[in-house]
Order: C-alpha cells, then sequence, then structure tokens
C-alpha cells in the first residue's frame, strides 16, 4: 500500500478527484495518508475531515520558507508518505523540500506546459489565441513548473470560449490525467532519461 500526502491551499477538487479514484480502486493499492494546508479554513481541509483522512494545517504567512517546509515534511515524514500530490497548493516548495523527495512530488498544472508556466495559466493562453490547451502532470523539481511530464490532456479552445468556460473544461480533464499518472508512477514501469517519461 503506498501513502499519498496531499498538499492544498484551497477546495481542493483536484485532491476529492484522487480520493474518489482511490474509493472506487480506479488507483489500487494507495492510500491518503494525510491532508496538509497551508491556510486555515479552507474547503479541501474540511472535506478531508469528512472523508475520515488525515487533516493538518501547518500556517505559512509570516513563516520563513524553509522553516515552514521542515514543518512539512516532518508531517510528512510522520505519516510515512511516500509520495506527494499538489492540489492547488498556492506556495513554491524549497529546494530543501524537493531534495527530501526527489522524482517523488506531482504537481498538475492547466496547461500545456512549457506553455503558460505560473499564475492563470489558463488565462494567459487563452488571451494568447490559442487552439489547443489542456494540462500537464510532471515531477516537481527546483524549478517552477519545470519537472519530467509524466502526461498530458489535450481541451480544444472553442469560439464560444471565455477564460472560465475553458478553465472549467480543463479542469474536468485534470481529475481524469491526476489519477491516470499516479498510477503510472505508482506502477514503477518507467524511467526518466532527461526531460522524457519513457514507460515500459
Amino acid at each position: 500500500m503506498h501513502n499519498l500526502g496531499i498538499l492544498l491551499s484551497g477546495r481542493g477538487s483536484n485532491f476529492i478527484a484522487i480520493a474518489d479514484s482511490i474509493d472506487a480502486v480506479r488507483i489500487p493499492n494507495a492510500r491518503i495518508a494525510v491532508v496538509i494546508s497551508n491556510k486555515a479554513d479552507v474547503a479541501g481541509i474540511e472535506t478531508a475531515k469528512q472523508r475520515g483522512i488525515k487533516a493538518l494545517v501547518i500556517p505559512s504567512k509570516g513563516v520563513p520558507r524553509e522553516e515552514h517546509d521542515r514543518a512539512v515534511v516532518a508531517a510528512l515524514k510522520e505519516n510515512s508518505v511516500e509520495w506527494i500530490c499538489l492540489a492547488g497548493y498556492l506556495r513554491l516548495l524549497s529546494p530543501w523540500l524537493v531534495q527530501q523527495f526527489p522524482q517523488r512530488i506531482l504537481n498538475i498544472h492547466p496547461s500545456l506546459l512549457p506553455a503558460f508556466p505560473g499564475l492563470d495559466a489558463q488565462k494567459q493562453a487563452f488571451d494568447y489565441g490559442v487552439k489547443v490547451s489542456g494540462c500537464t502532470v510532471h515531477f516537481v523539481d527546483e524549478q517552477l513548473d519545470h519537472g519530467a511530464i509524466i502526461l498530458q490532456k489535450t481541451v480544444p479552445v472553442l469560439d464560444t470560449d471565455d477564460d472560465r468556460t475553458l478553465a472549467a473544461r480543463i479542469l474536468e480533464q485534470e481529475h481524469v490525467a491526476y489519477s491516470e499518472a499516479i498510477n503510472i508512477v505508482l506502477g514503477g514501469r518507467y524511467k526518466v532519461a532527461g526531460r522524457r517519461l519513457i514507460q515500459g
């Protein structure tokens, strides 16, 4: 059984999608050991408690980044977490934290990386006029939205779209993509060669 740790800062819709996939055995041999938020009173923490999942708030406001990250890592290790899934975690991880879980931290980003990294990726893509957007699940390294790509899902940009309708359709694909990516890494049948993840 693989222990997952979820880091979030808000409603945690990708966390819910992962939890639903575990409950439906679409992600076999996994459990969410702990959900951690850097913000109190967010919906994701309440949802975790309602589902009987251990939920912790480790406030980050006014705390030096690495000091906060050391508290997060201590909580993750205390709960025997092997894999970390970022689910709307609105903080950059310190290089030190990334080094504690090399190639063991996953993130999902609402664009086809390397296009449109950072915040408001869906609006960036829409404003740029792209005809296809999507989402990317990738390993986390020391740079923003940069680690090796595990998988991507494409979403066409319709003439009737605005940035909000596009974001909603991308989010639907995020919920599918994250579970698929977790299955890939938990299955272990892959290697990372440079920036390429190769299955088999």
